[in-house]
């Protein structure tokens, strides 16, 4: 008999209840996480809701939401065209995002050994050291939970390293030891592999042994590990971008075998600032979800402008997983 994905997580559930009782196969702190999250699952435990998952269930058949431009929390760091979210990468993690769009490049006065946050050309008041402080003190507090992380080379920028990146990144990599925080893998893994972790897909020049972001833009994209939707112009109108991310859910409904992760971003930089896009999106993204409340998919990877003025969605995505 083939499990549901609910029945799934309430036997393990169950084996953590055991195991805390009887002191066998999990250790206390993960057995009383799981237990506890295995009571209300989901949304309702917003900072945790991971750690009511099984470790075997691959990232390939969940649903995570995301932020885009995960860093560009103030106008003034640009302009309102700039401004993507209003929660910190901290308020995110702690609200049940776990997917990061961190886009990079060289940071002024530091000679390649530092990058600093972009959205263009414009530096963003924070840079990638900041980045992954906030990523390991949430892991550290909650270990059951990954993050998994793009890592652009943001072109654009008066501080270019060019090919230098790469480089750059071995110092945070080594010099910086922030190596053991990074799961580094070209094949999507599992959960119960990437916890405490970040997972990170690189759209850099590398030789690491990475997932790597397909290439191109503002289209629907693919490559060995991926299927990407991320048309962010030359729409005329929201509606139509909304339309792009139902196709891009209705292509993985149809594809919940798939190797690859798919990843449907929900912003859109056309016609008007990010804000008034969002608002004029989101509604028709949470009606998509509402009508399939009875699904039994995993809708992957789902990247959002303000999802603090959308947390229905935000639930909604967390929730699927239960699904």
């Amino acid at each position: 008999m083939t499990l549901s994905r609910r029945s799934l997580i309430r036997s393990a559930a169950a084996v953590a209840t055991t195991a805390l009782v009887t002191g066998g196969g999990i250790g206390s702190a993960r057995a009383s996480t799981a237990v506890r999250a295995g009571a209300a699952t989901g949304s309702a435990f917003p900072a945790d809701w991971m750690g009511a998952l099984p470790d075997t269930l691959s990232l390939l058949r969940m649903t995570v939401p995301g932020t885009h431009d995960s860093c560009c929390t103030d106008p003034a760091n640009g302009t309102e065209w700039s401004h993507t979210q209003n929660w910190g990468i901290t308020e995110q993690l702690q609200r049940g995002i776990r997917f990061l769009d961190i886009r990079a490049n060289g940071l002024q006065d530091h000679l390649g050994d530092a990058f600093g946050i972009y959205h263009s050309s414009f530096y963003q008041g924070i840079t990638f050291d900041g980045v992954l402080a906030q990523c390991r003190d949430f892991l550290q507090q909650h270990p059951h939970e990954t993050i998994v992380m793009r890592l652009k080379k943001e072109d654009g920028t008066s501080n270019d390293v060019g090919a230098g990146f790469k480089d750059v990144m071995n110092v945070y990599l080594d010099t910086k030891g922030w190596r053991p925080w990074f799961l580094l893998a070209d094949q999507v893994p599992s959960l119960g592999e990437a916890r405490g972790r970040i997972v990170l897909i690189t759209q850099f020049d590398n030789d690491l042994p990475v997932l790597r972001w397909p290439g191109g833009d503002n289209d629907f994209l693919s490559n060995q590990w991926f299927s990407l939707q991320d048309i962010y112009q030359g729409l005329s109108s929201p509606s139509q971008k909304t339309a792009k991310v139902s196709r891009q859910f209705d292509s993985v409904a149809g594809d919940q075998d798939s190797a690859l992760m798919y990843i449907n971003f929900t912003s859109y930089a056309g016609g008007g600032w990010p804000k008034v896009n969002a608002d004029a999106i989101m509604p028709g993204v949470q009606s998509y979800l509402n009508g399939r409340l009875s699904d039994r998919t995993h809708l992957g990877v789902v990247p959002m402008d303000f999802p603090d003025f959308h947390s229905d969605t935000l639930s909604a995505l967390i929730d699927w997983n239960w699904h």
